[in-house]
């Protein structure tokens, strides 16, 4: 399906248009943001408690908010970024297909899972609860989490034609009615999932939660009163909006174009180029995707909800603090553009299984312009990928089904007064790393290696996070999936830094030749298979040879830089002078 180049779609969150906001009281409104961000953080631990699979309560692949009545962000914890950012559109999709707000009811749970209203692929699975105080719908608590499996052609997939061959879609339906189960839709859900068990797991771990938030918003109103909490929420989302705005308005304006690149589609093995544009006007930002290829046969097409989230978590983590939690005011001064039919706004039924891939590098060119618009006073590129690779089959041990893997942390890039964070990528911030101990004890896999590579991060003034090794055996037979991105294109420096090591996935069979297969659905591997994942690292900030001596002597002491690699970057300090004044 080809994209109308003259059709274009822009989002921007509502504007306040209430006279609340002046009368609130500052104190009760402080009081209430805080209570929003518990009651979201108990929704959160809920989650990680009672949930089945490692995925939920190691990797932390989930989210949890609160919103109000007219779908604005009230709270998040902190948990998936590239998921917390598109609740909005899931609600709003999933409140309209069961006939909108006059159709819901106290007790009610929605499951929505629409690829174009999610912004996700169809295993992203969001469960919604309309909250009721006194008889009146106040606002919505939603979960949205990875299910381990809804149907796809395989647990993850790289090489999918259509959104048909990605998963049973869900488009709106209730789970729960009037607090009563519809089991038709339960069964019909557990009924397409490989791995039934954990799927029913975390079902009713994000039911869980979602009572929790219900529950908790409910105990703020009624401490409060409803009045009180609605003028409160308008004083909330306007100071949101100023904390941005403060920061834009010291961008320069301006025009700022972006090229980011990919390695391949999944399908196709020739590199994806696109542009972001940003504009900086006053204290409103635009970032517009309308020049990006048409949507891909490949799944590598990021929905519309997806993108305008990838824009949101640029730009909130460049203005926020961290005593800033995010809200629906922080986004007022942006204005997402995009073309429908492309790459970054596909239509039914293209596909669109590995929209976090596009995000990502589209998260990396909104920084690289931000880069540009401030004279280089955010941090340099990141590896820009999560490097995931799945695995599945049948545990011999138990003769039950396996399947793990999950987003891995990559280097970052170096900061203009800081070298870069090791283990961190934007886009999952806030994912964890799954314990090689908890795996091998689950799983049929024995860890080899865990551990950061010399030399990996790029030379600079502050050098670029580094890249770390993952090598581990399969200890019986499956089929993997990987799609580990930005093999080609390492990160990017600045100021005279240097780029870090790229990205790489390896497959060595028993007794085989070592290869690297790219982005793959389904290799089938055997008992013994060794696997290296090597999650890259990060672009340096300035010239390298001004860099701190002592920074590079600890470098070198800690092993993170080889004497050959301080000798060609860094020989500065390497000289007797230098040793004499460290030592």
């Amino acid at each position: 399906m080809s994209a109308n180049p003259k059709q274009l779609y822009s989002y921007r969150a509502a504007q306040s248009q209430s006279a609340q906001a002046a009368v609130a009281d500052p104190v009760s409104a402080e009081i209430i943001r805080r209570a929003l961000n518990s009651a979201a953080n108990q929704m959160k631990q809920a989650a990680i408690r009672t949930s089945f699979s490692l995925f939920i309560y190691e990797t932390l692949d989930f989210a949890v908010v609160l919103y109000d009545r007219k779908v604005r962000l009230l709270a998040q914890a902190p948990t998936q970024p590239l998921f917390m950012g598109t609740l909005g559109f899931c609600i709003e999709g999933a409140v309209e297909a069961v006939g909108g707000e006059g159709a819901l009811e106290p007790g009610d749970i929605l499951v929505y899972n629409r690829p174009y209203g999610t912004g996700s692929h169809a295993q992203d699975c969001a469960l919604i609860m309309p909250v009721f105080h006194a008889g009146e719908l106040v606002g919505y608590a939603a979960n949205k989490a990875h299910w381990l499996d809804i149907g796809a052609m395989a647990p993850y997939c790289t090489n999918t034609t259509d959104v048909y061959q990605e998963g049973v879609v869900i488009p709106g339906v209730k789970l729960y009615r009037a607090g009563a189960r519809v089991d038709d839709i339960y069964r019909l859900i557990l009924a397409n999932c490989r791995f039934k068990q954990a799927v029913e797991g975390d079902i009713n771990s994000q039911i869980a939660s979602l009572h929790v938030g219900a529950r908790e918003m409910v105990r703020v109103i009624e401490r409060f009163g409803i009045e009180t909490f609605n003028a409160c929420v308008e004083r909330i989302l306007d100071h949101g909006e100023q904390v941005v705005r403060e920061y834009i308005k010291r961008v320069p304006d301006g025009v700022y174009r972006a090229s980011c690149a990919m390695d391949d589609n999944g399908i196709d093995r020739e590199p994806v180029r696109f542009e972001v544009l940003v504009t900086i006007d006053g204290s409103n930002a635009r970032f517009d995707f309308s020049e990006a290829p048409d949507a891909h046969r490949a799944p590598i097409n990021c929905p519309h909800p997806s993108t305008v989230c990838a824009s949101r978590i640029v730009l909130a983590m460049l203005a926020g603090n961290a005593q800033e939690t995010p809200n629906e005011g922080f986004f007022r001064a942006l204005e997402v553009v995009t073309r429908p039919g492309s790459m970054f706004h596909p239509v039914e039924p293209q596909p669109c299984y590995l929209y976090a891939w596009p995000a990502f590098a589209a998260m990396e060119g909104i920084l690289e312009a931000f880069a540009k618009a401030t004279d280089g006073a955010v941090p340099s590129g990141s590896a820009g990928d999560m490097c995931g690779v799945m695995l599945y089959g049948t545990n011999p041990e138990n003769n039950e089904p396996f399947v793990f893997g999950g987003p891995l942390p990559v280097g970052h890039g170096a900061l203009p007064n800081a070298d870069g964070a090791t283990a961190y990528i934007v886009g999952v911030a806030h994912a964890q790393l799954q314990s090689p101990e908890l795996q091998e004890a689950k799983l049929p896999v024995l860890y080899e290696k865990w551990e950061w590579i010399p030399d990996s991060g790029g030379a600079g003034q502050f050098r670029g996070g580094c890249a770390w090794e993952m090598q581990f055996k399969l200890l019986c037979g499956g089929a993997l999936i990987c799609t580990v991105e930005r093999s080609r294109v390492p990160s990017w420096g600045q100021k005279g830094g240097h780029v870090g090591m790229p990205n790489r996935f390896d497959v060595t069979p028993p007794g085989g030749r070592t290869e690297s297969p790219g982005k793959i659905t389904d290799l089938p591997f055997v008992a013994q298979t060794r696997l290296s994942i090597v999650c890259g690292g990060g672009g340096g900030y300035g010239n390298p040879a001004r860099r701190d001596v002592a920074a590079v002597q600890s470098d070198l002491l800690n092993g993170l830089i080889t004497r050959e690699h301080a000798e060609k970057f860094y020989p500065h300090a390497l000289s007797e002078k230098s040793y004499s004044h460290v030592l």
